[in-house]
């Protein structure tokens, strides 16, 4: 069965979505003109739907640990692809909330940036975000409202703080997620570590997915 790989060419290097080259730049219609998401570059292995679809929620709430080493390889071959790796000056996964991760046992995005920091031989900072608060999920809101619920969510922690004081100048942060649907989750995380000094936030997700209409 073939899986929804999404192309890595001609898609906006900032959302992810389709859009035409201006002046050698992939860049969207909604991020070409402000207001902009604040990450600087992201991009999306597969599509979320049909089997992938199971597939991942397998991975995500049931437990399917399996399945790592085959979406990290799916990660390493796009990233090598889409992203100057000897630039990323570290890795740092999703932040999980607490209670997620107590029903789970685990942080699903935790596993898959950890090897994938690895398979890249970048250095790797679980910790260096954390959640602060209570929010309601992601994926019952529409955008507007995801973008109001994730507001102040994240903060940066002491091992943050030191993985960033030792970037070098011009590098980047690859903040890797499990699905990104309409970017506001990516997009507050990078304007935390902006606020931090970091220059440049990369994104990277193994599954993109649409809002319903």
């Amino acid at each position: 069965m073939r899986l929804p790989f999404l192309p890595v060419d001609g898609l906006c290097r900032c959302c992810g979505r389709d859009a035409p080259a201006v002046d050698g730049e992939f860049l969207c219609t909604g991020c070409s003109s402000p207001p902009r998401p604040s990450f600087d570059r992201v991009g999306s292995v597969l599509r979320f739907d049909g089997y992938l679809r199971e597939l991942v929620n397998a991975y995500k709430f049931r437990g399917a640990l399996y399945l790592r080493n085959d979406f990290v390889d799916f990660l390493e071959a796009f990233v090598r692809v889409r992203f100057p790796v000897e630039k990323i000056a570290f890795i740092l996964p999703m932040p999980s909330a607490f209670a997620n991760r107590f029903w789970r046992g685990y942080n699903q995005c935790d596993y898959l940036a950890s090897a994938l920091a690895k398979r890249l031989s970048v250095p790797y900072a679980g910790r260096a975000l954390k959640r602060c608060g209570v929010f309601r999920k992601q994926s019952e809101l529409t955008a507007d409202e995801r973008r109001v619920n994730v507001k102040g969510t994240f903060a940066v922690t002491a091992e943050g703080r030191r993985f960033i004081a030792a970037m070098p100048p011009g590098s980047s942060v690859l903040v890797l997620d499990d699905i990104m649907t309409t970017g506001s989750t990516l997009s507050e995380c990078a304007k935390t570590l902006k606020k931090s000094s970091v220059e440049n936030v990369w994104g990277v997700t193994l599954a993109r997915s649409q809002m319903n209409s």
